[in-house]
């Protein structure tokens, strides 16, 4: 069955073209760049509205996944017009050119559609009230998504990480290196999920018909990021790839001002997807399976 992959570059982009690899599958990525091997490659700009239409409509996917978005959050403060053009009116012009063909469109979304004032993991029907730019216009196109008429799932995830690009563990892998000591925010909560894990379910509700609308995806279980930088340090010692770890001293929100508040609690409840079979492991083991895939350090 045709695929259509639109950011295939990013952290879940990259991991989703390896798994439909060999399959009638087109990656479509800003420079038209080759992610993998058996794939064909395509170049577009998403905040051109009328090139995602064309792309659309000239490959004539059965699905479309798109795995592009403007993820730097404290950014987006400060160019709103543009997070909104690539996180809220594309997914809307795939939706669109995706209904005209009767394709499914597969799109991801986060935690941050919630303000984190709850005291229990958020429930796909729970009202959301983003705190900031980031997250509003991810929830933007929910809605657009949601109305346009076209088959869609919508798995919003959170603290995604993985091997490439910039994210928390590579982050920290570096830091762990470089410092004896690093003070990390402990009054966040969620739940860490490597973009191996999104991808690889992805795949498997990729052609579930039953399954459609918003759906929650994340590792099992919770930590602060406080708690995470610990499980990693810990393990890349295991593991050889740090020599020694650093001293991980918990802060507050407060003592690290970022332009974008973000929610203090945005634990998902996946029991959607859990109730219908799919596995989802504890975030530290998923911690450990991605770090398996890390060579440690030549010595000497």
């Amino acid at each position: 069955m045709s695929t259509l992959l639109i950011g295939g570059t990013g952290q879940v982009g990259y991991e989703l073209a390896r798994r439909l690899a060999g399959e009638d599958l087109v990656v479509a990525t800003r420079s038209g760049e080759r992610v993998c091997e058996g794939s064909r490659e395509a170049a577009l700009d998403v905040t051109d509205l009328d090139a995602v239409r064309a792309l659309i409509a000239e490959v004539r996917p059965m699905r479309v996944i798109n795995a592009a978005a403007h993820t730097a959050v404290d950014r987006a403060e400060a160019e709103p017009d543009l997070a909104f053009r690539i996180n809220a009116e594309a997914p809307r012009a795939m939706a669109e050119a995706c209904a005209g063909i009767g394709a499914r469109l597969v799109h991801y979304s986060t935690d941050y559609v919630f303000d984190g004032s709850a005291d229990a993991p958020y429930r796909v029907d729970d009202a959301t009230a983003p705190l900031g730019v980031y997250g509003r216009s991810k929830r933007a196109a929910e809605e657009a998504l949601l109305d346009s008429g076209a088959d869609v799932l919508i798995l919003r995830t959170a603290w995604v990480y993985g091997l490439r690009g910039q994210n928390f563990l590579r982050t920290m892998l570096r830091l762990g290196a470089e410092r004896d000591e690093l003070g990390v925010v402990d009054d966040q909560i969620g739940s860490p999920t490597p973009a191996w894990l999104i991808a690889a379910v992805t795949t498997q509700l990729l052609d579930r018909a039953d399954v459609g609308g918003i759906h929650h995806l994340v590792a099992a279980g919770r930590t602060s990021w406080c708690g995470f930088a610990s499980a990693i340090f810990d393990s890349a010692v295991r593991r050889g790839l740090l020599q020694r770890a650093p001293r991980v001293k918990p802060i507050p929100t407060s003592a690290y001002p970022t332009p974008a508040r973000r929610p203090a609690f945005s634990v998902l409840d996946t029991g959607d997807l859990t109730g219908i079979g799919i596995h989802l492991p504890d975030w530290r083991d998923a911690l450990e399976t991605t770090l398996e895939g890390v060579e440690a350090p030549a010595v000497g």
